[in-house]
């Protein structure tokens, strides 16, 4: 009997799931009868690839979904089924530009080098009304809402259904917060591997929509969806491991600057390495058009944008890109809510893998307020401006474009380019009311 067989007759599942993420971060799926599952796990689920966001033409044969039987999930939510993870082969082969055989790819190349990489991440996402037009909670509306305790009393039947779920299910959640934004919130689970935290991270974002959908609202981990507030962050905390997962390879006294903040030498390259590819990492890390409202945005409601806008790091100061809160890990400010999950460990890895190899400096540590002296600093490169100069910083790094596949690289570029072109030939409104008098 199969796994996935196994885990159904153990469970009661009637149905999985199969589920892939393609390059834009949508979650694809095929309900699968458990009595078929068997088959599925073998061969996989079979898909046109040039149907969902991927580099393909109808032309292309079936690409199939084989699922990950280890990381298999049941929903709390509607226990007759379960959502698996898949890896996309095509004519036996790996899809070379699927987000999560990209991850895998570097997780062996970091476990080849002696390391595990573990991460944690904090996914904002904001609770609208069912049109997606306004915060959902019209009392919601204080200047500073952030941990706001009758505003996240007010969303209670939602924030606690998702984290009885997430306790279910063993993650180790641990804290709930009302965030920075009006109608904004934060849910925070124990930190793992980077696949299997790109897996919960991906989970969650279906759960949270579910939930939301379920009491008659709409979540949204859009990265500006409401002009004038905080956006959403989904930053990412960071730390390497020996292969056994036991001796914390970034918790040292490395020389300088990096060993104060509770750094060793190797943790200091890996954050070289981030430092080093900051401009190409936005266009994994902040992949949309909005994503570019709120790493550039200006003064919020709240007082900060809570996001970075230049390439610094720091100790524990959260007004920089990379923040070191304690010994043995970082925190990475710069991704937002529409990155996809498993990109995001992905480019993490390959700038840290990176660094490491190349022993990067992650040049001066800069301890000051960036919201009021930012322009005091005028030797730190700043992120890009917009989507488009985001592709073009990744398309003019050779090193991360490698590490994260030239077949993935090539067709990433080549799709977001063409939402940029999609992007600017759309006429808006502001166009008409800035130009039509001219």
């Amino acid at each position: 009997m199969s796994v996935l067989a196994d885990f159904a007759a153990k469970t009661g599942v009637k149905y999985f799931m199969i589920s892939y993420t393609d390059l834009f971060g949508g979650q694809r799926a095929k309900l699968v009868p458990a009595q078929a599952i068997a088959d599925m796990e073998e061969d996989g689920a079979g898909f046109a690839g040039f149907a969902t966001w991927f580099d393909m033409t109808p032309a292309h044969p079936d690409m199939l979904a084989v699922p990950d039987a280890s990381a298999v999930i049941q929903l709390p939510w509607k226990p007759e089924v379960a959502w698996v993870p898949a890896d996309c082969i095509m004519e036996g082969e790996a899809v070379e530009q699927a987000p999560r055989n990209v991850l895998r790819k570097l997780v062996k190349e970091a476990s080849d080098a002696g390391l595990r990489v573990k991460t944690g991440i904090e996914a904002e996402f904001f609770l609208l009304t069912p049109e997606g037009d306004r915060i959902s909670d019209p009392f919601d509306t204080a200047e500073k809402p952030c941990y706001d305790q009758q505003a996240v009393m007010r969303r209670y039947d939602v924030i606690a259904e998702i984290c009885d779920y997430m306790l279910d299910l063993g993650w180790g959640p641990y804290q709930n917060d009302h965030e920075d934004a009006n109608g904004q919130f934060e849910m925070n689970w124990d930190f793992d591997d980077a696949l299997v935290t790109a897996d919960r991270h991906s989970f969650f974002k279906f759960m949270v929509k579910s939930v939301a959908e379920k009491h008659g609202l709409k979540a949204t981990f859009m990265p500006k969806p409401i002009e004038g507030l905080t956006g959403n962050g989904c930053h990412a905390h960071i730390s390497v491991w020996d292969l056994e997962g036991k001796a914390n390879a970034f918790a040292g006294k490395a020389p300088g600057q990096v060993g104060e903040v509770g750094l060793s030498e190797q943790g200091g390259y890996f954050l070289g390495g981030i430092m080093k590819h900051a401009e190409a990492l936005a266009a994994i890390t902040n992949p949309t058009v909005n994503s570019y409202k709120r790493i550039n945005a200006p003064r919020t409601m709240s007082g900060a944008t809570w996001a970075p806008n230049t390439v610094t790091w720091t100790g524990n100061n959260r007004t920089h890109m990379v923040r070191v809160p304690g010994p043995g890990r970082f925190e990475l400010r710069l991704p937002d809510g529409a990155v996809n999950p498993y990109l995001l460990q992905a480019v993490i890895i390959a700038a840290g893998l990176s660094g490491i190899r190349s022993k990067a400096d992650p040049g001066k540590r800069y301890d000051i307020d960036m919201y009021a002296e930012g322009h005091l600093i005028t030797d730190a490169p700043k992120l890009p401006l917009n989507m488009l100069d985001a592709i073009r910083a990744y398309d003019a790094d050779p090193e991360l474009k490698a590490m994260l596949g030239d077949d993935f690289s090539a067709s990433y570029i080549k799709m977001k380019h063409q939402e940029w072109n999609a992007f600017v030939s759309h006429f808006s409104r502001w166009e008409k009311d800035n130009t039509l008098d001219i």
